[in-house]
This record gives structure tokens, sequence and C-alpha cells, in this order.
């Protein structure tokens, strides 16, 4: 779950993050409203779950009402790399003394917590890592050990916060520890995180969390009963959101072979056998999604998982590989025939079973009499005839078209 920007500015300000005063405005006349009670110059930010908003023409600075309330109206029709604007953040323009970066994120790779942080510069650290790959910090919080303030600061002395207070970057890289594992959070990421103030009054001189960016691990939902204040039905796939609704693990891709199978070793095997198909084919054939039935799947969960999947007009065709352990393929066969002779829908169905009551389904499949239902006796070979069926069936839509 990526949260907008105002959101992960809550659970930053939540775990004692300083940052500059901000309000969320839904419209151009809430924006006026909050940059009057926020004061000028004042930033107008529009609220996307992507980066490079300001590169894209979608943050600006206003001086006054009449500026914020212009700016707002044009930015909130916008989208970033296709992510539409969901509001604006007015915040205060603050007095940038010196920009840094730093973030937390899952490494997968060395199972620990990966801290990224670099002292030359924020919001343009991609730039900086290509040019100055010396000044860009990646250290490590290991699960097994205990990180403090003490760890903290030594990891603050490593990244080198030159010009701004060890102290206070040790406890902001402390509190995004907290936020991170409070939150159950894939990423935590503060861009910039810039020292302001008077560069004149030492006094004023502090860091504050400019920007932030949050990804929550979904799986972590059953524990998390403040989440539903992030949750946005816009942002959702409308697919991924059918399933889950129905207890099914699905996710979205964007080719035309629907696949369907039990266990996600499985399914993720006959990704790769339909993309496999689809280059030896010399076909633009991709995998259109993921859709694991697990174990013990009945013949209702079968048939939803059909509705699912063909509820995709990018769909041309449909993969089923079923090893039946605990699923018994009869049961799967079932499903499968209930869900097409409910369906009024021409799009083939290339089915292939092994294991638990595997001949028992292949006679049930059989006995339907039904052209859409096919069958093959591997993984290869059902991934083959799915791509070869898809390809067909999206030459003779386009050709209904004209």
């Amino acid at each position: 779950m990526d949260l907008y920007e105002y959101q992960a500015r809550q659970l930053l300000q939540e775990h004692g993050i300083p940052q500059p005063r901000a309000i969320y405005a839904a419209t151009a006349e809430e924006a006026g409203e909050a940059a009057d009670t926020i004061g000028y110059p004042c930033m107008i930010k529009g609220q996307a779950t992507i980066g490079h908003r300001g590169q894209a023409g979608a943050v600006k600075r206003a001086d006054n009402r009449e500026e914020a309330v212009q700016l707002a109206e044009r930015i909130l029709p916008m989208s970033v790399s296709g992510h539409p604007i969901k509001g604006v953040l007015v915040t205060k323009a603050e007095n940038i003394l010196h920009e840094y970066y730093v973030s937390i994120s899952v490494d997968r790779a060395s199972r620990d917590y990966d801290v990224l942080a670099t002292a030359n510069g924020g919001t343009e650290v991609e730039a900086i890592a290509l040019q100055h790959p010396e000044s860009v910090k990646r250290l490590h919080i290991s699960p097994l050990e205990v990180f403090d303030r003490q760890a903290a600061k030594a990891m603050a002395g490593r990244i080198g916060f030159y010009h701004a207070d060890l102290d206070q970057a040790a406890d902001i890289l402390l509190h995004m520890w907290e936020t991170f594992q409070d939150c159950d959070a894939t990423l935590v990421e503060i861009n910039p995180l810039a020292k302001v103030g008077d560069p004149d009054d030492e006094s004023t001189k502090h860091l504050d969390a400019l920007d932030a960016k949050i990804s929550l691990d979904g799986n972590a939902a059953f524990r998390h009963d403040g989440w539903t204040r992030f949750s946005d039905s816009g942002q959702d796939d409308p697919y991924e959101r059918k399933a889950k609704d129905n207890g099914l693990h699905y996710v979205h891709l964007d080719g035309q072979v629907g696949v369907i199978g039990n266990g996600a070793g499985l399914v993720m095997s006959s990704l790769d056998a339909v993309s496999g198909a689809g280059q030896d084919q010399g076909k633009a054939v991709r995998p259109a999604n993921f859709l694991d039935i697990g174990g013990g799947a009945s013949a209702q969960v079968m048939e939803t998982s059909l509705d699912v999947v063909l509820s995709d007009p990018q769909v041309r065709s449909v993969m089923v590989n079923v090893y039946g352990g605990i699923t018994s393929c009869e049961q799967v066969a079932q499903g499968i025939v209930q869900a097409v002779a409910h369906r009024d829908d021409p799009r083939p169905i290339v089915v292939r079973f092994d294991g638990n009551a595997a001949q028992e389904g292949l006679r049930i499949i059989a006995d339907s009499h039904d052209a859409r239902l096919k069958v093959a006796d591997t993984m290869e070979e059902a991934a083959a005839q799915a791509v070869r069926l898809a390809a067909e069936e999206a030459s003779d839509f386009k050709e209904g078209a004209r």
C-alpha cells in the first residue's frame, strides 16, 4: 500500500519527526483557505503515489491567495506518469539551507533492512548516485540487533550529516526506524530531509522532513485498524479489488492470457511458461494476471476465479494449471464447467490437470462437450496452446471491430 505524501507525513508526525505545517486540500477553494492559514510564501503540492512530482510541474510556490488557487486549479487535473493527482498539500515554504536524503527499506537479498542516505542533496538522489556514488551510503540494520539511539547516532556519524546537528539527525533516524517497525512498512523515505532556518540566526536552524514516501505491507493490514484512514478505492485495481473481496490471491498484469493455478510456485511457473511460449511463437502475448486458488479449492472458488479473470477485457484466453494434492481436480473441473455454462463468452480455456482426481476432472471437461474448453497434457503444452488461441482471438476481435 503506497501512501500519499500527506498520509506519510501523518505517520512521521505521530512518531515525532519534525516537519513544516501542512494542510490537505481537495479543491482549489480549499487550497486558497489553507494557504491563508499556513501563510505566504507556501508550496502547493499535488498528491500522487509516485515520485518526481516536482519535475512534472505538480509542486509550485504561491506568494498569495490568488496564486494558490490558480496553481491548485492547474495541478488538480494533472496526472504524473499515469498516476492521477488526488488533492493538494499546502505547506509552508521553508528557507532551505541544505538537503539530505535518507530511506529505510526491506533488503531481501541480505535479509535485513537497508538504510540508504546521502548528505549531498535530496530530491535528485538518482543523479547524485550516478555522478558521485561514493557520497551515497548504504548501511544495514540487522533484524537480530537492537537499533537504539546509540546505534542511530553512530549511523548518523557514518552517513556524515555535515552542516546539521548530529543529535537531531540521530533522533530522526531512530524515529524513522520506529515508524518502519510500528507500521509494518516496506519503505520509509524522507526526500528531502532539509536543514532549514534563518542563515543568520543559529537558533532557528533545524532539520525538517519536507517530503515523505511510505509503503506499507498490505499483508499486515489486519494488525492496524488505523489503516482504514488510508484506504483509497479509486487507487485500487478493480480486478484486484474484486478478487480480494472474494478471498482470492490475484495480481493484475498487462497481458492477454489469464493464468489460474494452485500454489504460488506453480502459478509463477505458469507465467514463465506463457511468456516463453509467446517468445517462441513470435507473438506479443503475455500473462494477464497471477491467480492462486490455493489448496483445497472448491468448485465455487474455481468458478469465482474464472469470473474474475474473464471480467478483464484484455484477456483473450485462459490457462488453468492445477496439480491435485489437497486440491481435487474433479472439484476444479466442476467449477470450470459451471463457470462457462453461466457465461455467453467465446474465449477459450486451456486446462491442464495432474495429481489428485486428474482423470475424473478431465472426464468432466470432456463430458461437457463445450468447444471453449481445451485440454493439454503438460504445462508447456497448455501455455503454447493458450498463447496461440489468445493470438487468434485477438486477431478475430480486431477483424470484428473493423
